[in-house]
Formats: C-alpha cells, structure tokens, sequence
C-alpha cells in the first residue's frame, strides 16, 4: 500500500516552491491533496504539474472572506482531512527607515495574522490524531537587518504553533513548525531580474549557512511529511532545516 493511501491534506500556498514539493511527495504516496495559491497563472501552472489528482484552488491567505470560502470548499471536496500545511508566505526585505504602514500590514496579515485564521477555520474540519504544520523562518531567531516585519511575523507565527498545540490537544491535533533556511525555490531568480545580482545573492547567503549551501524544496517536503506523520510525540515544536545557520 502507498504510504500516505487514504490521506486528505490541504496545503495553503502549495502552488510552487516548498508546498508544491510537498504536494508532490503525497500525491506519489497516494495521498489525495488540495493546495491554494493566488495567481492564476501559478494556479495553471500547479494543475498541470499535479495532475487531475489534485485540487488547485484560488484562495488570497491573507483574507478571511477567502479563508472562510475555502473552509468550504474542503468541507465539500473532503468533509475531514488528516493535515493542514500553512505554508503560504514572503519577505518583503526592507531597512527599518524605509518601512511603511502597508509593508508592516501586508507581512504580518500574511505571515501572522491569515495563518492564525486558517487554522482557527478548518481546525475544526481535522480528524483525530490529524496535524497542523506551519512555515516560520529562521527570521524569527536571528535578527537580520532589512526583516523588522518579516522576521517578527514569524516570531508570532511562531508563538502560535506553542498556543495553538496546547488549544487543539484535546481533539488529539499536533501542532508543530518547519523553519527554512535559504532554499531553492528559484525565488531569488524572481525577485532579481539581473542574474549575476541573483547570484552574488546566492553566493553571500550560501557562504553564511554552515553547510555552504542552500536546501532543496523536496528537504523541506520531508521534514513536514515527518512532522505530519512520523513525530507522533511531538507538538508544539519547530524543526530548523537550515543547514545548521540557527544552531551553529
């Protein structure tokens, strides 16, 4: 029998990068999945990459009207399900003289504040013995210069996984984080239109990681597979996957 046969697994911001992986892996084990994302051509893009098996729906993480649609919408498509990946989520990398009102606003209601909703909203929908997974960062244990918004809103995100653990143990829920480091997921290449800038980039964060390079999408899929299924006493957790950059 597949691995994870008989699974039902949401899994918020899962249209590219580290969810997309993920989505990946339980779909190859015979899983069966829905994953959100915003823009529509990432939307296409997932659905031809995941195949007919899986569900890909437009779903903003940063809007509760959205988040309660897409409570409805796994109601429809799984009644239950077994994990919840909130994944979703970006840095806008800006120095502290030049954060504005709406940067702080956009990074802590999507890093904090949607994450927090989303559980809040299909916590209730995960069956005994399910599991929540959360996308915090390092940010929020090392003070990098040009996060002040970023790196808190994880921090808060953080404090979730501990309050929200202990408020879903009675309905046998675990609660646990995943914490990236730099990994590939061809966003710095994105977010830098001239390739060698996207490559200095690269070179200076890889030279600060202890294992002098960046993690792969599929690493991080397994740490939240192991955390979802395998850490079965564990909660309230966070398990770095950083190369070593938070702990050496």
């Amino acid at each position: 029998m597949e691995r994870y046969q008989g699974k039902k697994v949401v899994i918020i911001g899962g249209t590219s990068g580290m969810g997309l992986a993920t989505a990946k892996m339980l779909l190859d084990g015979g899983a069966r999945v829905l994953v959100t994302g915003r823009s529509q051509a990432a939307l296409e893009s997932a659905q031809k990459e995941l195949g007919n098996n899986a569900i890909v729906a437009s779903s903003d993480a940063r809007s509760l009207t959205d988040i309660d649609v897409l409570a409805s919408r796994v109601k429809a498509e799984f009644d239950t399900f077994d994990l919840l990946f909130v994944n979703a989520g970006f840095s806008i990398p800006t120095p502290l003289e030049s954060v504005t009102e709406a940067i702080y606003d956009e990074m802590f209601n999507l890093n904090a504040k949607g994450p927090f909703f989303a559980v809040q909203k299909l916590a209730p929908l995960i069956n005994r013995g399910g599991s929540v997974v959360l996308t915090t960062s390092i940010a929020n244990v090392k003070g990098m210069p040009g996060q002040a918004t970023y790196g808190p809103a994880k921090a808060a995100l953080r404090s979730f996984a501990r309050v929200l653990a202990a408020e879903l143990l009675p309905r046998d829920i675990r609660v646990n984080a995943v914490t990236p480091g730099p990994i590939d997921t061809g966003i710095l290449e994105k977010a830098f239109s001239d390739k060698d800038a996207a490559a200095q980039m690269r070179g200076h964060a890889s030279g600060m990681v202890p294992m002098k390079r960046f993690g792969t999408s599929d690493e991080i899929a397994k740490a939240v597979l192991f955390l979802a299924f395998d850490a079965t006493f564990t909660t309230g957790a966070e398990l770095p996957v950083d190369g070593g950059w938070s702990q050496l």
